[in-house]
């Protein structure tokens, strides 16, 4: 049973309060709370566990790397990756983004050849491809969205022309919270011999995800978005497209021997993880994904839906306020404008005062913005510890803020 207020008893921040009142928080979209589990897991390994992996042979060396490699593994099933090796660690989706665009594409695209994108991509999933734009010659093509933030997968496939090399998606807008059918782009992909990268940041979270059924050669995901640590992540690549990457960070433990003339790489996924990695980050990663499954994917989805259901009448029954998006199975991401208020950063300062965090701002989707025709919006993000009641919570802040503008 999903019990949402034991649930709530496992994150000690969401006992305190903000501005003389309870916390209510609606920011998981930028950045999730953490669980007692994953924090005593990144105290533990400070406090006992630590060394560095890989390179010793003494016994917190062994502890530690025993402890850090166990998270491919988790990560591995998590994604229903294949194999452990298509799990490259990175410090999030951004890293992992520029990792495809430095170590697949730049090496492979040419001048003229196109990444096909949607309008609603997160920053992290175009400036990557904006760098070989600029450099090499390479073309973006947007795909817009219909009249309820929807991306009809068959929009993306018509765009598709001979010079198309790469289609580049979220799974989830983290602004609309809009689904997209990746599995059918990935598939009309895969069968024109086109590269698919998917930016599963958000979908992750809220979503049970099987790369394999999905059939994308690349997915990205975050860490602090799924309850775990800042700078931590991973990348899924599948081992056909992995041994087609070039390493671009160089350094210690992604190399098997380096002489003055020459150098041999490690395997991957080490070829491309140079350096001390974040030990620690990635140990609290492991136990935020042991977490999320212990509570099981689909429940948190179900509960997640209701929310979102719940939000939606909510919201629907406020005349003056403009909500972005309208999805049928969207997650529980909420965007929105309100009649008579000046900036969206107005209405957050005004509900942070009644305890409740929300984000203002572009929500590093410009592209989007311009699209839906506004300069930024207020959003509401829901998460697995969120009630109806502070659904509830956020309405009567909102009311007060139209109340207070009107």
């Amino acid at each position: 049973m999903y019990d949402v207020t034991e649930i709530r008893r496992d994150f000690p921040i969401l006992s305190r309060e903000v501005n003389g009142k309870p916390l209510t928080y609606l920011d998981n979209g930028a950045s999730a709370q953490k669980p007692r589990a994953v924090i005593e897991a990144v105290t533990r390994a400070y406090e006992h566990e630590y060394a560095n992996v890989h390179r010793g042979l003494h016994f917190l060396s062994n502890l530690a790397t025993e402890q850090y490699e166990a998270v491919r593994g988790k990560l591995q099933r998590f994604l229903g990756a294949a194999h452990e090796d298509e799990i490259l660690f990175t410090t999030g989706s951004t890293m992992s983004l520029n990792l495809v665009s430095y170590g697949w594409a730049a090496p492979r695209l040419e001048a003229g050849d196109e990444i096909i994108l949607s309008v609603m991509e997160h920053h992290a999933n175009i400036v990557p491809w904006h760098f070989l734009r600029e450099r090499q010659g390479v073309v973006l093509k947007w795909v817009e969205l219909d009249a309820n933030g929807d991306l009809d997968p068959q929009a993306v496939i018509d765009a598709i022309t001979p010079r198309t090399r790469m289609i580049a998606v979220t799974h989830m807008s983290n602004v609309l919270g809009t689904v997209v059918d990746v599995a059918a782009i990935c598939a009309a992909a895969r069968a024109r011999g086109i590269v698919t990268v998917i930016d599963g940041s958000q979908a992750a979270v809220h979503l049970p995800v099987n790369v394999q059924a999905l059939g994308c050669d690349f997915y990205a995901i975050t860490g602090h978005k799924l309850y775990g640590p800042s700078a931590s992540g991973a990348l899924y690549a599948a081992r056909a497209r992995m041994a087609e990457m070039r390493p671009f960070i160089g350094g210690g433990d992604m190399i098997h021997e380096v002489k003055r003339d020459t150098i041999t790489y490690n395997d991957p996924p080490h070829k491309f993880e140079a350096g001390t990695p974040g030990i620690v980050q990635m140990i609290g990663l492991g136990a935020a994904i042991d977490y999320m499954t212990g509570l099981g994917m689909e429940n948190i989805a179900a509960h997640e839906h209701g929310l979102r259901d719940y939000a939606r009448d909510r919201l629907a029954g406020l005349n003056w306020l403009n909500v972005q998006g309208h999805s049928a199975t969207k997650g529980a991401i909420f965007s929105f404008t309100m009649e008579g208020a000046g900036h969206p950063h107005d209405i957050s300062t005004v509900v942070d005062q009644k305890g409740v965090a929300v984000r203002a701002g572009h929500h590093c989707a410009q592209p989007l913005m311009e699209f839906l025709g506004v300069t930024a919006t207020c959003r509401a993000s829901f998460g697995l510890y969120n009630t109806e009641a502070e659904v509830d919570t956020l309405v009567d802040a909102l009311e007060t803020c139209h109340r207070l503008f009107a």
